[in-house]
């Protein structure tokens, strides 16, 4: 296909991936302290901090499935389809099998450890862990956290094909629909309000029946939630219709998630009561609404802030731009490393979570500034390109081609 007009870098949904990323890491270590079931817990699992992961869970996985749908826009109109499907399915493909087979297997292990199902070394358990036919009570060999990277190249190869169709078709008629929805005076409404609408459709058809379990064959509410956010990130990248809408809609779209957020805070709290009795039937189904529209309009909101305070280059953003998506391979399986071993410290709460916490983004970023972004044979398998020659290597490449 004809390649699109140039359109200006997006940096301040770079910006925002990383952030999507950073809150995804913090998340993670939260669930190593909540009562939710997780693969290891802290002995000092509480439900203090529930209220902020309830507030962060709507809308953490459906902005980086948004924000994934306009990166891949960016690309597919660089690249065409057929060359995007095999450039992506490489760049993901080589994370999910080496993740699966290596970085994720200490989770398993520990998991196993924890619940007194395995007793044995890492390594007396690795061979068996790689055994399709092991008999544990866990799927062994698993993708656990890097469900996102093996939704994410489904999504991109069943889209590839469509990909230019998709461009053009938003180039010129999508283009005049996309005006008639958010040019004008009620733009910041609709842009708002519409995108919430297949989710209540979902959440009403699919959701009862399909719960999530990320295993990718029988996931199918979770796939149209997320696909469909992944579509309108594909669909809206380049639309200037839509972010006019977005940056007109911020101020009524950050004093909606407040008040959405308090108020269901204030429910999720009473949750299992009101869940289990029966005078309080008319408040649950219209919190679950007010929960998906509290997801979208905060999604929203933030990317009507980074538009207006985060979309400008800088060094700190070339360097994180890359740097993310290891620390996202790397992250869970440093917070379990850390969090089984430090909480048989008999450490205080406040000091074993700064110590896991903190533990985690070190760990990430060293490994990643010492040998993945610096050993060659390493970079693809964290999904980043090959590294660019040095200046000198330039130069003696091109003594050689004289």
């Amino acid at each position: 296909m004809p390649h699109a007009p140039a359109f200006p870098r997006r940096y301040d949904l770079d910006w925002l991936r990383i952030i999507a990323f950073g809150l995804l890491i913090l998340y993670h270590s939260g669930m190593f302290y909540v009562t939710w079931g997780w693969h290891v817990k802290s002995v000092h699992a509480g439900p203090e901090a529930e209220w902020a992961m309830l507030l962060l869970n709507p809308w953490r996985l459906s902005l980086l499935f948004f924000i994934s749908g306009v990166a891949l826009r960016f690309a597919a109109d660089k690249l065409g389809g057929g060359k995007l499907a095999r450039e992506r399915s490489v760049r993901l493909g080589l994370p999910i099998l080496f993740g699966m087979a290596i970085v994720v297997a200490p989770q398993s292990w520990l998991q196993l450890v924890e619940s007194g199902e395995f007793s044995g070394s890492f390594w007396a358990f690795w061979p068996q862990y790689l055994d399709f036919n092991s008999d544990f009570s866990i799927t062994t060999p698993t993708w656990n956290h890097l469900w996102y990277i093996v939704y994410l190249l489904a999504y991109t190869l069943l889209l590839a094909p469509f990909a230019g169709r998709i461009s053009r078709l938003m180039r010129g008629p999508g283009a005049r629909v996309t005006q008639a929805l958010f040019a004008g005076k009620w733009g910041p409404a609709t842009v708002l309000a519409l995108p919430v609408l297949p989710h209540i459709l979902y959440r009403l058809t699919l959701d009862p029946y399909f719960p999530t379990t990320h295993d990718l064959t029988n996931d199918w509410a979770n796939h149209a939630h997320s696909l469909t956010m992944l579509m309108l990130g594909f669909v809206l990248a380049k639309d200037a219709h839509f972010w006019s809408a977005i940056r007109r809609a911020l101020p009524a779209a950050i004093a909606l998630v407040l008040i959405l957020g308090i108020g269901l805070s204030a429910i999720w709290a009473q949750w299992e009561t009101l869940s289990t009795s029966g005078e309080w039937d008319w408040i649950i189904w219209p919190a679950r609404m007010a929960r998906l529209a509290y997801a979208w309009i905060a999604i929203a909101a933030l990317l009507g802030l980074a538009q207006r305070f985060l979309n400008r280059p800088s060094r700190a953003l070339t360097y994180m731009t890359e740097a993310i998506f290891p620390w996202y391979i790397l992250h869970q399986t440093l917070t379990v490393m850390l969090g089984y071993w430090l909480t048989r410290q008999g450490l205080p709460v406040g000091l074993e979570a700064v110590l896991v916490v903190g533990g985690t983004f070190a760990g990430c970023a060293l490994l990643h500034e010492l040998a993945i972004r610096r050993v060659g044979f390493l970079r693809p398998l964290f999904g980043l390109k090959p590294a660019s020659p040095s200046g000198a290597a330039r130069k003696a490449n091109a003594a050689r081609t004289v």
